[in-house]
């Protein structure tokens, strides 16, 4: 082959790997800064509080001062109960309770998962396979219900000699029945802060961007894009399909996950027997999860709006 050649080749991936690594990129639908779909639908459940708590106010008339901050859960005992004397209701049980409930965290919940684990991948393009990177996830679940996951993507060999990029992606969150509940999405490029951060305000069912600093609606299941890849193990029955939300670090939407069956691959990580689940949009994301391994990701293909296809395929599996 002609070192011309070779050369404007690897110059070409260099600026197609640029972009999919970089922060940039989007696990699902590219990267559309289109308005939200689901805005106009979500309504924080906070919202509903203050309303509660006003529509019960003539319950609470003889003592009004005690039963102004009750939250919603204070309210609805007050509305069902019939009118009684303040006395039977005592005040300080009235601010206490609600207070309590709202404080109250997640009960930790098992992991599916061993408690540590890395999984390594090869990143290849094109119909070849030539290898244009690696990359690199970790888990960790604590006793207290927590969790940290980090990624690492990487060029490598011809490619990186002329475009060298490092993306770093990390998620903390904790574990709860539902699955994995992020709350906070961290990314870095090249050792740099890639400002694609996101902070998640469950209580408010609200998400933050760091990119834009707008404040969006969050769904309850919602994931970032590194979090997602381990949700999966959660989601019941994912061979029926699935709508999940997603938090890229650039923009927060919904997305539905379609079953394609199962499937037996094999891997330099060995073989499995998978579940292909797949999303389209502009762009189209695949995933092939291990039945029989915790239902970790094994290999996922991303498709581009102009064709071009980039898989990532496991190549070792650490368990301690």
């Amino acid at each position: 082959m002609p070192l011309a050649f070779v050369l404007a080749l690897a110059a070409s991936l260099g600026i197609h790997v640029a972009a999919l690594f970089g922060p940039d990129v989007e696990l699902f639908g590219g990267a559309s800064d289109e308005p939200v779909t689901l805005r106009a639908e979500l309504q924080p459940p906070p919202a509903v509080a203050p309303k509660a708590a006003a529509e019960n106010k003539p319950v609470a008339k003889p003592r009004p001062k005690p039963l102004k901050p009750g939250p919603l859960a204070s309210s609805k005992s007050v509305a069902d109960a019939p009118v009684v004397p303040v006395p039977e209701v005592p005040p300080e049980s009235v601010q206490e309770t609600p207070a309590t409930a709202t404080a109250a965290a997640p009960e930790p919940v098992k992991p599916l998962l061993p408690a540590k684990g890395t999984i390594r991948f090869v990143i290849t393009t094109g119909t070849q396979g030539f290898t244009i990177g690696r990359a690199e996830h970790t888990w960790e679940f604590t006793e207290d219900g927590h969790y940290h996951l980090s990624g690492m993507t990487e060029t490598t060999g011809l490619v990186a000699l002329f475009k060298s990029v490092r993306f770093e992606n990390e998620s903390r969150g904790r574990l709860v029945a539902g699955g994995l509940q992020p709350e906070q999405y961290l990314t870095r490029k090249n050792g740099k802060n890639a400002n694609e951060n996101a902070d998640f305000d469950w209580p408010n069912a609200a998400v933050r961007l760091s990119r834009d600093g707008n404040v969006r609606p969050l769904a309850p299941g919602a994931q970032d894009i590194l979090s997602l890849n381990y949700h999966l193990a959660y989601i019941k029955q994912p061979e029926a399909g699935a709508t999940v939300g997603v938090v890229t670090g650039k923009k927060y939407d919904r997305y539905a996950l379609d079953s394609l069956g199962e499937e037996e691959i094999d891997t330099p990580a060995g073989h499995f027997r998978t579940l292909h689940l797949r999303a389209m949009t502009d762009t189209v994301t695949e995933i092939w999860i291990a039945l029989d391994r915790h239902r970790l990701p094994v290999k996922i293909r991303f498709t581009d709006k102009k064709g071009d296809i980039y898989e990532q395929v496991a190549t070792q599996i650490g368990i301690p």
